[in-house]
């Protein structure tokens, strides 16, 4: 566990299959690189859920990648231009006056990597409601005030990663949001085995 010098409560859990998930995404091929086929992913979790920010996010020992990225009045950059994605802000464009989430992310920001180590979907109608989650440094950097994950289990049962929805304003997500983004992540883990399979 990871504790911040001034005594706050668990911020980061600790990821042991950190490794692992790094050699499959490696196989994989995934993680290093946005994906249009993801960024689709998210713009439908985005349109489901009603959530103005949405992402497919997978997780190394030292960063999260938003492969897939739907913001605000998002427009995806040309993923075949061949510049390499580097800055924080690099992948979208957002709308004015809305907070700018880029494609990487510390992996000791967000809720995704609880959702990662729980290997458990995560509601947040709230972050300020949870002392364990209110202190995390996207709730004051970026403005976010409610969290929906789910982890994306591969067939190796190993998580990949996951797919997330946040919105800066408290959302009643519900047993029906839950099951919502439970039944996208294994939507997802499915088009992910196709395409290894060379199905799609």
């Amino acid at each position: 566990m990871t504790y911040d010098p001034i005594g706050h409560l668990l911020l980061t859990p600790v990821d042991r299959e950190a490794p692992a998930r790094v050699r499959r995404l490696r196989q994989l091929g995934l993680g290093d690189r946005p994906d249009p086929a993801f960024d689709a992913f998210a713009h439908k979790l985005a349109q489901v859920t009603g959530a103005p920010y949405s992402m497919v996010n997978f997780i190394d020992e030292h960063r999260q990648f938003f492969a897939g990225l739907h913001t605000p009045g998002h427009t995806p950059h040309d993923a075949r231009s061949g510049g390499e994605l580097t800055a924080l802000t690099a992948g979208v464009t957002t709308a004015p006056g809305t907070p700018d989430i880029g494609r990487y992310m510390a992996r000791d920001h967000g809720y995704c990597p609880h959702v990662v180590v729980r290997r458990k979907a995560l509601v947040l109608e709230d972050v300020r409601d949870y002392p364990r989650f209110a202190g995390n440094p996207v709730v004051d950097e970026i403005g976010i005030r409610s969290y929906l994950g789910a982890p994306l289990i591969d067939r190796t049962d190993i998580v990949l990663g996951t797919v997330c929805v946040v919105d800066t304003e408290p959302r009643p997500w519900g047993r029906a949001g839950l099951e919502t983004i439970k039944a996208l992540a294994a939507e997802l883990v499915e088009q992910i085995h196709r395409r290894e399979d060379g199905d799609g």
